[in-house]
């Protein structure tokens, strides 16, 4: 007898997963330029030219050091560089021992929610959320997931429903921004109340309310958008970030856990931190790809690029009837569907080889995701589908 849990987990594969799976059958059948596959957050913008050049700088040097474990945490001059790099930037003074290196944000996530969630802890998720948060934190962190739901006239945070969900189980608030569906950015308002909120919770329950602030996205804005940095606003925050998304390196599964000294309980949060790694078999992220980013970490993929898909997305269906909140970070569109039942809206979609994500899957029925992280050429001939599709509506 085998975990059934886990087996289901394996034998029901996400819809996003499907999708893209789908679109390949399509693809074997009318062409791979004639199916819309906008289900996958896979970027589509090259890595700057500096990882390239690195990697092969890297490659050149001892193999034996190169391909070599090395320490559980990361290595300590990759990390020195990373806290440097945050220091600079944020105005934080930060060190290595502050930072747990990962195999992606999937593993920082998972090392974050194990580290903090004991029997009996909730930890509050603010829809619309990444799917994978509720394995995380439910399968993996055996924690219960209490889902927040949005504010769909902004996507900022919506405080009433929150502070009607946190209670003395609450162990954590997981925040993504920018964000994934929506593309919203929390302003520094939302930030700042977020923190009051947290704050007086903490008083009233004598515990501490971790801010689990999830970010493979914080470089990827525009028209000047700025990303609050989260410690900056609250003490007991964790960062989860990956370079999969700025650096263009999603298949690399490299990132980090940053875990501040200001932050409650540090040095044991640290070690937890470790001690999840472990347990989740974790420990020494790539070698190869750690040395990439502490050289490279800053730079970002051509950015102008997914703005041109944004607008070029936003500007379209909009003025097609179709509702939405203009994005100002990551490279999702999230509109409302034409009709309620959101799933039955994307099957109708698949007519016209438009796939896009249903909003149920991420806590917002009635919405779709729509990846603009594809060629423009894509968008704008898939732009008349969509026409098509919201005509029959009319």
């Amino acid at each position: 007898m085998v975990n059934q849990s886990m087996a289901a987990l394996g034998n029901n594969r996400s819809t996003i997963r499907e999708l893209f799976e789908y679109g390949n059958q399509r693809a074997a059948v009318v062409g791979r330029e004639n199916v819309f596959d906008f289900s996958l957050g896979n970027p589509n913008v090259p890595a700057p030219d500096a990882v390239r050049q690195v990697i092969l700088e890297e490659a050149a040097g001892d193999p034996i050091a190169l391909h070599g474990y090395t320490s559980a945490q990361g290595a300590a001059d990759v990390r020195t560089a990373l806290a440097d790099d945050l220091n600079r930037r944020f105005g934080t003074a930060y060190t290595g021992d502050s930072l747990y290196l990962t195999v992606g944000a999937a593993a920082a996530l998972s090392c974050a929610f194990k580290a903090v969630a004991c029997p009996g802890d909730e930890i509050a998720v603010l829809a619309p959320y990444f799917p994978e948060y509720l394995m995380f934190i439910e399968s993996g962190a055996g924690a219960k997931a209490v889902v927040v739901p949005p504010s769909v006239q902004d996507f900022q945070i919506d405080f009433d429903a929150l502070g009607q969900r946190l209670n003395e189980h609450t162990k954590a608030v997981v925040i993504n921004s920018p964000n994934n569906p929506s593309g919203a950015v929390y302003s520094e308002q939302t930030i700042r109340r977020l923190a009051e909120l947290l704050r007086e919770k903490e008083k009233q329950y004598g515990h501490p309310i971790y801010l689990i602030s999830d970010e493979p996205y914080r470089e990827l804005v525009y028209d000047g958008v700025q990303v609050p940095f989260v410690p900056n606003f609250y003490d007991d925050t964790i960062v989860c970030y990956s370079y999969s998304k700025s650096l263009s390196l999603p298949g690399e599964r490299i990132g980090y856990v940053l875990v501040p000294p200001q932050a409650a309980d540090s040095a044991d949060l640290y070690a937890a931190v470790c001690g999840a790694g472990r347990a989740l078999g974790y420990v020494c992220a790539p070698s190869l790809f750690q040395r990439v980013v502490a050289r490279c970490t800053g730079l970002t993929g051509d950015l102008a690029v997914y703005k041109t898909n944004r607008d070029l997305l936003y500007d379209g269906l909009t003025a097609m009837g179709y509702r939405c909140v203009k994005p100002a970070g990551a490279f999702y569109l999230f509109p409302q569907t034409l009709e309620p039942d959101d799933r039955a809206f994307c099957e109708r979609a698949k007519k016209y080889d438009l796939l896009v994500v249903p909003g149920t899957d991420f806590g917002a029925p009635g919405h779709m995701r729509i990846s603009y992280c594809v060629a423009t050429d894509t968008i704008r001939r898939a732009l008349p589908l969509f026409e098509k599709l919201a005509a029959e509506y009319r």
